[in-house]
């Protein structure tokens, strides 16, 4: 039933997403003057359509994409016959109006998307959100997995520090300083930490991770081991373990923080014998963890840090929406330079049906964490982020893309005349041979994903 509702949720999810694109395509045209013919959610057979004012509107049997069809948007035969002719041609046909007016119709989709990601993240802003998050303090990698030295070692820095500031950047949180870190791989960058009520300044130049092209510095997060919740039914459960329990030692050694528990659990003990402050009083209870395929199973929420938004007025509110919004578009592009730096790209190039599960899958770990508002909270801010990145995609110049139907625009409004059909239709067939094999190619990196979930 979980995984039933969060591909009902990513599929609600992404159909919002491209009915906003489509959206923008199609009042673009409009103002334009061009005709629309066809809107459609969704491709394939036609589950439901309905023709209104000359266009038809169509519920697609794949809810994964859309189209907007315009009048005559590919008969670029007839249009550059008529130009040889002296004709001129259709007025409400896509390729009857000006280069000019038909890029403004291809930037719809990618501008509304901005907009979009604009007013959820105002919304956002404006309501005012209360998250679950992990505190700036940390746990060197090199503690729990002591094979080799990381670049947090190499900075000195310490488990137990708290990093305060990254390129004079404020981290309140662990989520800020992934944030820092993963944009800036293999560059220098100043550390404050504090450590014993001292503040003192480091140098860490993060490493590129290349299975996702994000930069790492081998730290972990530093979790207080208090149980804010256990799973129905789960080991923890069956063991008597109860929210607000803290683990004091598992199997005789102390548990300083949550990650300790990894470093016992990778020797598989068959039974842990835990050591507990219940409402300060010692207690003891044997945990036996269930492994599956080399991940173990205990039923254990962890307690996390609350950390509260406030409310904002409606222009701070519009402001920081739309600050985030461009932050995000920036990191988005500066990404794309990775593709070229020898990363995995089964893992980093996402197809439709990756995107549909980390949508529902987010949506949903949001609802069970936070309730309804938290989950359409983080819903709704993953969309943003899925908005943007669709923005970036169709802007790029390549064949059949927007991007690539802008430049051809362009070149055709530098010339003052109709583009060659032949010239048109090799720019076409190779933007679909690209768009096939890009779509293959992250197919099969989305079952790769699927086979280790």
């Amino acid at each position: 039933m979980l995984i039933i509702s969060r591909i009902l949720l990513g599929l609600l999810g992404l159909g919002i997403v491209v009915f906003v694109h489509e959206l923008g395509h199609f009042i673009g045209a409009r103002l334009m003057g061009i005709g629309v013919e066809a809107f459609s959610i969704g491709w394939g057979m036609p589950i439901f359509k309905k023709k209104i004012r000359g266009v038809e509107y169509r519920l697609g049997l794949f809810p994964l994409g859309g189209y907007c069809k315009m009048k005559g948007d590919n008969d670029y035969e007839g249009v550059y016959n008529r130009s040889l002719e002296g004709k001129d041609a259709d007025q409400e046909s896509f390729l009857g109006v000006s280069p000019f007016k038909r890029i403004v119709a291809c930037l719809g989709g990618p501008l509304f998307n901005l907009v979009f990601a604009v007013l959820v993240l105002t919304v956002i802003w404006g309501l005012g959100f209360e998250v679950n998050t992990l505190s700036n303090r940390i746990v060197l990698v090199s503690e729990i997995n002591p094979e080799a030295l990381h670049p947090a070692d190499e900075a000195g820095l310490q488990t137990g520090d708290r990093i305060i500031s990254i390129m004079g950047r404020q981290t309140e949180t662990f989520h800020d300083i992934q944030e820092i870190i993963a944009v800036n791989a293999d560059r220098e960058m100043p550390v404050m930490i504090e450590r014993e009520g001292q503040v003192q300044e480091k140098t860490v130049r993060p490493l590129m991770d290349r299975s996702t092209g994000a930069g790492r510095i081998g730290i972990y997060f530093w979790t207080d081991p208090y149980i804010e919740r256990v799973v129905h039914g789960s080991p923890a459960d069956l063991a008597g373990l109860q929210g607000g329990d803290l683990i004091l030692s598992i199997n005789g050694t102390e548990l300083p923080h949550t990650m300790a528990l990894m470093q016992i659990l990778q020797e598989e003990p068959a039974r842990l014998d835990l050591e507990i402050n219940r409402g300060g009083q010692l207690t003891e209870a044997q945990l036996i963890p269930v492994y599956i395929d080399g991940a173990v199973e205990l039923g254990i929420h962890w307690q996390a840090v609350r950390y509260q938004n406030p409310r904002l007025a409606l222009p701070a509110a519009i402001q920081k929406g739309a600050e985030e919004t461009w932050k995000t578009f920036i990191v988005s592009v500066r990404s794309l330079g990775l593709l070229f730096k020898g990363i995995d790209l089964t893992q980093a190039v996402s197809g439709p049906v990756r995107i549909t599960y980390m949508v529902g899958d987010v949506a949903t770990a949001g609802f069970m964490a936070g309730g309804f508002f938290e989950g359409l909270s983080t819903m709704a801010n993953f969309l943003s982020l899925i908005s943007i990145a669709l923005c970036i995609m169709n802007l790029l110049p390549l064949p059949v893309l927007d991007g690539g139907m802008i430049l051809m625009f362009l070149v055709e409004g530098i010339r003052r005349r109709p583009l060659h059909p032949r010239l048109v239709s090799a720019f076409q067939t190779l933007g679909v041979v690209l768009i096939i094999g890009l779509m293959l190619f992250a197919i099969f990196g989305d079952i790769l994903f699927l086979a280790r979930r």
